[in-house]
């Protein structure tokens, strides 16, 4: 089972070839089938799709219908034709049929450097999010097109704070925090730090970036999410932490930030639902955010990988829930993952905890070790589910007759401040 694709697996649950388990049975129709229905089968499939979420529209039904091999055939045809006018990139979680075919493989964080690094392509064409493809966009060269192929591949955690809630969120902080200022003027307070500094996690809107570069903070990744607070501490004397609340606490705690100076900020709330007083202890507020596939971790799920495989190392990414990060022997971001299965130098029992697709992929690269996801449903992220072999193909030969489908730009008042706080991003670096 972990060394067969999770797309293989899931068309053997609808035959009946295999007894694997998915969390919908609707992960074996096309992806177009459900636009404009909520973020589609997944992990994300029970989260609310806001009504501003960009939809996709029809898929010509020459590539709705056509063989997945077909359509390879023509994605290579496409591909060859373009050449170095277009690169194509693509995310750990991107299911194979789509992986196959990009020139760059990683994180959020590495393909936005990968778009940096490629000022000679007219098109860079991202198998990933809505939010990575605006960070393409971002920082690409502004003679070049930054394509999605399916513009409802969204991102349920990126959604879960939008800029009307953050603005509302930072008025009410700094009504309490001007008050603690003038509370303290005279009295040994710290004029030479903010009284808050905003940090953002990449899986967010570019209008987030935008908000921490006008508000002087800085977008953070998970494999340097420690340097950033680190960077904002310096600057400030709290850090308002969105969207992903997990990530946020996960990093805070293990740097020493004790679990009461971090209260939750739920938007829909007062105050966050939180208390002036508590709010002027905290250290860090975490938005009441989280990502759909890191919470289906549990860990029951370790306590039984544990006793089935005894000298098992346990991996999962931040952004799982701290119980999770805390019984487990490590955790670190996709790349950290990958890095640790490839420097194992003996055969290795591996329970990981991040998104299905990067864990079978890793099984299938690496025989010699027993690499398995903690999660023994087959749950993908439903929004990463959404790039098919289909819409690459549609948006690459529409490249080739000269036509730019589900250009992705960010508006120039919104990208000023916003490459900014990614600007700071790129500088913070791990041991930096």
């Amino acid at each position: 089972m972990t060394t067969a694709s999770v797309d293989v697996l899931i068309q053997g649950v609808r035959t009946g070839a295999t007894d694997a388990e998915t969390c919908s049975d609707d992960l074996t129709q096309g992806p177009w089938a459900f636009d404009p229905g909520g973020y589609g089968p997944g992990a994300s499939m029970g989260d609310t799709l806001p009504a501003t979420a960009p939809r996709q529209g029809e898929l010509p039904a020459e590539y709705r219908d056509a063989p997945v091999d077909d359509l390879h055939a023509r994605i290579r045809a496409a591909r060859a034709e373009l050449g170095e006018r277009v690169v194509v990139l693509g995310h750990f979680y991107q299911r194979d049929e789509v992986i196959i075919h990009a020139d760059y493989v990683g994180d959020s964080y590495q393909l936005a450097k990968a778009a940096r690094a490629h000022p000679e392509a007219e098109a860079i064409v991202f198998c990933g999010v809505h939010f990575m493809a605006e960070t393409a966009d971002l920082l690409s060269g502004p003679e070049q097109s930054v394509i999605l192929p399916n513009l409802a591949a969204g991102c349920s955690m990126a959604d879960m704070a939008d800029i009307d809630q953050v603005e509302e969120a930072w008025e009410q902080l700094c009504d309490v925090y001007a008050e603690v200022d003038a509370a303290a003027d005279g009295a040994g307070g710290d004029p030479t730090r903010a009284p808050i500094i905003p940090v953002t996690y990449m899986n967010s809107a570019a209008s987030l970036k935008a908000f921490c570069g006008r508000n002087g903070g800085i977008v953070c990744t998970s494999s340097n999410a420690e340097t950033v607070l680190r960077w904002a501490f310096e600057r400030g004397q709290r850090v308002l932490f969105f969207p992903d609340q997990h990530l946020g606490r996960n990093t805070a705690k293990a740097m020493g930030v004790p679990l009461e100076a971090m209260p939750t900020w739920n938007p829909n709330r007062p105050l966050g639902g939180n208390d002036a007083q508590t709010l002027r202890d905290a250290q860090v507020v975490l938005w009441h955010g989280f990502c759909s596939v890191h919470r289906r971790f549990t860990t029951a799920q370790i306590d039984k990988a544990r006793a089935e495989h005894p000298d098992v190392r346990v991996i999962v990414h931040p952004e799982c829930p701290m119980p999770v990060v805390d019984a487990a022997d490590e955790s670190g971001s996709t790349d950290y993952i990958r890095r640790a299965i490839e420097g194992a130098t003996e055969p290795t029992t591996f329970a990981i905890g991040t998104e299905i697709n990067l864990v079978q992929r890793l099984a299938a690269e690496h025989p010699q070790h027993t690499i398995f996801c903690l999660d023994p449903v087959i749950c993908p992220c439903s929004t990463m589910y959404r790039i098919h072999p289909g819409y690459l193909a549609w948006v690459l030969e529409a490249l080739v007759n000269g036509q730019v489908l589900n250009q992705i730009s960010v508006p120039a008042e919104v990208a000023a401040p916003a490459t900014v706080a990614l600007e700071r991003m790129l500088a913070a670096r791990p041991g930096t």
